[in-house]
């Protein structure tokens, strides 16, 4: 069946005994064993939750993927990932990556041994080039990055890592399972923050992994276990009914974050515009061929940083907030949000200056969303 078939019915059909159409919420720590040495599939919820396993199975199918397992957040998945490297292993990573992956890098793991090198995963001789280390293990992807929408080519980088004896790891967050499915194009592990589209209503913290290889999932299964930072029950109901939808967001989004992009590509007092649907755009050739869609992020360069907290204080439909992929269109200024962690130097390097902005673009009329930046944006031209 389609994905909007699939998604839709996420989570139906697990409840024989009541034909009930959406999973329960199965608020319960432990389990009745039936007899000594026999057990329900269920004893722990840290191990196994029935409301979680629904997610997880929903998520594996959404992703095409063997397993999926479901976590407190984001980055409580990335690093249960992390946790397949040992001391000395190196990681390359998108250079231009979300803050928060950037610090788990490089103040907790870089203290383990584990050595990121950053590249930029839109280049794939540079990708090449960093996996002939042979102490290379694993390549962290962000497609498209975070906040700078660069596009990799996953189908060329999953090839040349898998040459190599080298995990791909693809941080799918920003185009969603609806738009591009990394394990068919020859990744390993794919991941989401599900607090983004997957739950798509800026209601809950979580995030997911969906892996291509049942022995890999297995393992990534124990170290969920043994460190234990699993979503809870009421959570992964959240982000399972937001999944029932998201097709219908994300198609809404899309469409308008084009609109949006258009108009920003013209604005006097915008000066470059990063959205990979703009056909200018050095990835949208790369998109066009591997996803079926350019998502709903879309960051823009204002000519003068004084515009910034002008138009951050004007906007009246755009909410200023951090996060994103949910239904409310969000701004947020990265260099000191979202990447506030990363070196001052290394962020102007990338492009996220002091007059870089970031939207999420959501639902709402697309024309209420154009006037509330030209108002702001206008507001700042009249000082």
């Amino acid at each position: 069946m389609n994905i909007e078939t699939r998604l839709a019915q996420s989570g139906s059909r697990r409840d024989p005994s009541t034909g009930a159409v959406t999973v329960p919420v199965y608020n319960s720590a432990t389990y009745r064993h039936p007899a000594l040495g026999q057990s329900t599939g269920y004893d722990y919820s840290r191990s196994k939750n029935p409301t979680r396993q629904a997610l997880e199975d929903a998520v594996a199918d959404a992703e095409n993927g063997a397993r999926g397992l479901a976590f407190s957040s984001g980055l409580a998945a990335i690093d249960n990932v992390l946790r397949l490297l040992k001391p000395d292993d190196k990681i390359v990573v998108t250079e231009d990556l979300y803050g928060g992956t950037y610090r788990l890098f490089q103040q907790v793991y870089a203290v383990y041994g584990i050595k990121a090198q950053y590249v930029d995963t839109s280049d794939i001789a540079s990708v090449k080039g960093a996996l002939n280390d042979n102490a290379v293990k694993m390549i962290f992807v962000e497609n498209p990055t975070n906040p700078m929408l660069k596009v990799a080519d996953i189908k060329a980088i999953s090839a040349a890592a898998s040459a190599k004896g080298v995990l791909t790891v693809v941080d799918n967050t920003f185009l969603s399972p609806c738009l591009q499915n990394p394990l068919d194009l020859g990744a390993d592990i794919v991941l989401h923050s599900a607090t983004k589209y997957l739950g798509g209503h800026n209601d809950v913290v979580a995030g997911v992994l969906a892996v291509k290889d049942a022995e890999l999932g297995e393992k990534l299964a124990f170290y969920q276990n043994a460190v234990g930072s699993v979503l809870g029950p009421n959570d992964a109901w959240l982000v399972l009914r937001g999944m029932k939808t998201l097709h219908l967001r994300v198609k809404q989004q899309e469409k308008n974050a084009l609109e949006i992009a258009k108009f920003l590509e013209h604005h006097p007092l915008v000066i470059k515009v990063n959205y990979p649907g703009l056909k200018n755009h050095c990835g949208y050739n790369i998109l066009k061929e591997q996803a079926k869609g350019f998502g709903a992020m879309v960051s823009f360069e204002v000519a003068d940083a004084a515009l910034v907290p002008l138009v951050l204080e004007r906007v009246g439909v755009f909410l200023f907030a951090e996060s994103l992929g949910g239904v409310e269109s969000l701004i947020t200024f990265p260099a000191v949000q979202t990447h506030a962690d990363i070196e001052p130097e290394v962020r102007e390097r990338l492009g996220v200056t002091d007059r870089l902005l970031r939207i999420s673009v959501g639902v709402e009329n697309a024309e209420d969303l154009i006037n509330d930046l030209a108002q702001a944006l206008q507001g700042g031209t009249d000082g």
